[in-house]
């Protein structure tokens, strides 16, 4: 049997996968999308191919290693932030061991292939803890080197499958007596908050923002879970989509490191806030912080220093924060909710 030649995207039906399927078909690229859901009727014309299962189903990983030539993996299934504080233990086994199995599914097709199978991972924000709010206000950006100190689930898995990337790139079995030739070229990138028009949101802790211009535009009451004051750093679906296209893309021998922080904007709640009303008049956006969702967002950086990926691959965002609103978020909510 000739096996299909495609590029592999995991959590192909969430906010990142929609607008990266978008993407790699302009591109002409054979994509198989996998997710725990159908995929949404307006990508199945863009993919090759779209499988419902789940990435802890070594069954099916098996079926995929066996029927597809996959030289690229974007791993973008995760349960996030909000939702693993509830399921803590089932959050462990999706975001680390879903991501051991497909570590394991890129060297197995690394080894068929004859050369590394590149291995894109979305990271996070959540992997830092900042140890206080006076320590958080008056640090400089952070690099990706400080204030490793995550306090959530998702942020401990995220930080871990880092590392664990970085040893199947660099040191799976080293003690083997004929070490791996190919195995994976692991690169990651740490986002902030993202914010999509397209998608709704769905369980992720910086997700105050976004979920703001949606009820807004749906003439919704909001109640935001964080302070006012609450500042954290964002960036729209386009340009994350675009960081981990350019990652990808980046010449191996370029890169100095396997993990990137990429950033755009940094704004806080109540600038948001003023931004949605400005847009739409009869928003109603109070602020009733949670204590523990607060707690969690207080340990993230106001600041991400990117300076890394603006020299090894000329990372740089396309939207500053008026042309991610003006541009962007509000045009499309607009058009999406008919106001």
């Amino acid at each position: 049997m000739i096996r299909k030649r495609a590029i592999l995207i995991t959590g192909a039906n969430g906010e990142v996968g929609h607008g990266l399927i978008g993407h790699l078909a302009g591109h002409d690229t054979d994509i198989l999308a996998l997710d725990l859901n159908s995929l949404d009727d307006n990508l199945q014309p863009l993919v090759r191919d779209a499988v419902v299962g789940d990435i802890l189903d070594q069954e099916l990983l098996s079926r995929v290693m066996s029927e597809y030539e996959i030289d690229m993996i974007y791993h973008l299934a995760a349960l996030l932030s909000t939702r693993a504080e509830f399921t803590p233990e089932a959050a462990h086994r999706v975001n680390v061991q879903g991501t051991i199995n497909l570590l394991q599914l890129a060297i197995e097709q690394s080894r068929w292939l004859g050369r590394p199978v590149k291995f894109i991972f979305p990271s996070s924000i959540a992997v830092y803890g900042m140890p206080s709010l006076v320590v958080k206000h008056g640090a400089p950006p952070v690099h990706e080197d400080l204030y490793n100190m995550p306090t959530t689930m998702y942020g401990c898995n995220k930080l871990y499958c880092e590392h664990i990337g970085r040893y199947y790139a660099l040191n799976y079995r080293q003690l083997a007596a004929t070490p791996e030739p190919h195995g994976v070229d692991f690169r990651a990138v740490r986002f902030p908050g993202l914010i999509s028009a397209v998608t709704i949101p769905s369980g992720g802790t910086s997700d105050f923002g976004p979920e703001m211009l949606h009820a807004a535009a749906q003439g919704q009451p909001y109640a935001s879970f964080v302070r006012e004051n609450t500042r954290i750093p964002f960036m729209v679906m386009p340009d994350a989509v675009k960081a981990l296209m350019m990652l990808g893309d980046a010449p191996r021998e370029q890169l100095t490191r396997r993990v990137y922080n990429v950033t755009s904007f940094t704004l806080s709640a109540g600038e948001i806030a003023a931004i949605a009303r400005q847009a739409f008049p009869q928003a109603e956006i109070t602020f009733n912080p949670d204590d523990k969702r607060q707690g969690i967002v207080d340990t993230w950086p106001a600041l991400l220093d990117d300076e890394n990926a603006r020299r090894d691959w000329d990372w740089c965002p396309d939207y500053d924060v008026d042309r991610a609103f003006d541009d962007y978020l509000i045009p499309a909510i607009r058009e999406r909710y008919g106001r």
